[in-house]
């Protein structure tokens, strides 16, 4: 960016160089398309030196900066990370394109047909906080969805992000598609994300990614669609009858298999006839894994070198080795807490219990319900979405990962003869 050129200026001039390009691409083949999606994968995986030194400087000011354990995790690039990158590019290469696609073709009584056709929304604003994946996460999903995309990552990711818009643009040179198709916004002013979430002459949807404040701000004061979450308190809730191997497996795997990310358990509820015999064992597994352990009366009764839980904790998504455990009586009692304490992001039951899991996947309102499964599957990649722009828990449009689809809409087509309306 010119440092002569003021913010608005620059984010007006983004905007229509991404609106255009929404037009190029709208009409993109998928050929195109997915040529643009390998060459970038390859940029990538050509580019790890690069994009580790770009990482590391970004980690070395985050630490200097005093960035917690979880921001520190989301941020760090590594090799397996990268390599993931690409092949998230490669997968959505591989999905059939959305664009174009015809469905509900009806002959009326008039003789004219209707049906829908699958679009793109046009222009698509990410704002996303520490993790760099996101920026080639989001390029590609929007890419492939015939979506031009305005990404602004975190100051603290800067040198991380401009690294993997150069691969980005390597990617879209060599399929002869714009480079305007993703733009990655090089300021760190606050002040940009106020201009991008108020262009609604450019920009045709918002999708935040990062915390609570930031996803509250842009809610409030966007002017423009948002496709959101505001937080995961994600709860397990192992039945009197699970299965008890099942029962310890998922939940340990829940809360310690990464502990930065939206879809890690934050709560374990436990029936009351099994907590006694069950709880020591996964306190020990968890203990031994660094996790402060956080429980109800009933719990500390069972673990008596744990803190007892406040409020508070019930409503708290840590994205840290902490959890709270509450012992319950029965389903209906964990399915009334999970009402009053779930972000409606994701919950799973542990039970061999055909009509109880039923009920608790009918009745749980969040945007992923799971039986014998641990919550951290609640991801885009796991879905086989290729990727995903982010976990909505709206309830309008695009519910749970976002893929290809929730980043389309559909129009009204009519096919007639000549026919006239009488």
């Amino acid at each position: 960016m010119d440092a002569k050129v003021d913010i608005k200026t620059y984010m007006t001039q983004l905007g229509q160089q991404a609106r255009q390009a929404s037009r190029k691409l709208a009409i993109a083949s998928s050929g195109d398309k997915n040529a643009a999606l390998q060459a970038m994968a390859d940029a990538i995986v050509a580019s790890e030196a690069e994009l580790m030194k770009a990482n590391a400087i970004d980690m070395k000011e985050g630490k200097a900066k005093g960035l917690d354990a979880a921001l520190l995790d989301r941020l760090e690039l590594n090799e397996e990370r990268i390599a993931g990158m690409a092949e998230g590019l490669r997968q959505i290469a591989a999905l059939p394109d959305p664009v174009g696609e015809i469905s509900d073709m009806n002959y009326r009584p008039s003789g004219i047909q209707v049906g829908k056709m699958r679009v793109p929304l046009g222009v698509v604003g990410i704002i996303y906080e520490s993790r760099p994946n996101v920026t080639a996460d989001a390029a590609g999903l929007c890419l492939k969805s015939g979506n031009a995309a305005i990404l602004r990552g975190g100051s603290e990711a800067l040198n991380s992000n401009q690294a993997i818009a150069e691969c980005i643009r390597a990617g879209l040179a060599a399929a002869g598609l714009p480079e305007e198709v993703v733009q990655v916004i090089e300021t760190t002013d606050r002040a940009a994300v106020g201009e991008l979430i108020t262009m609604q002459d450019y920009v045709d949807v918002i999708v935040p990614r990062g915390g609570k404040g930031l996803i509250e701000r842009i809610s409030a004061e966007a002017r423009v669609p948002v496709i959101k979450h505001l937080h995961g308190v994600c709860h397990v809730y192992i039945d009197a009858k699970a299965d008890r191997q099942k029962a310890i497996d998922v939940a340990f795997n829940a809360k310690t298999q990464r502990y930065g990310t939206c879809n890690t358990m934050e709560t374990l509820l436990v029936d009351a006839t099994i907590a006694a015999t069950i709880l020591p064992e996964l306190a020990k597994m968890y203990q031994q894994e660094g996790v402060e352990l956080r429980g109800c009366k009933s719990t500390c009764a069972i673990l008596a070198d744990i803190a007892e839980a406040t409020e508070e904790d019930w409503d708290t998504e840590y994205l840290a080795p902490i959890l709270s455990i509450r012992v319950v009586d029965g389903l209906d009692e964990a399915i009334e807490h999970i009402h009053q304490h779930s972000s409606g992001h994701t919950e799973s039951i542990i039970s061999e219990d055909i009509s109880r899991a039923r009920r608790f996947i009918t009745e749980i309102d969040s945007s992923s319900v799971m039986i014998n499964a641990s919550t951290r599957f609640a991801d885009g990649f796991e879905y086989g979405l290729g990727a995903e722009i982010g976990i909505s828990t709206d309830k309008i449009h695009a519910r749970g990962p976002v893929g290809l689809e929730g980043l389309t809409s559909q129009k009204y087509i009519v096919i007639g003869d000549g026919h006239i309306r009488t």
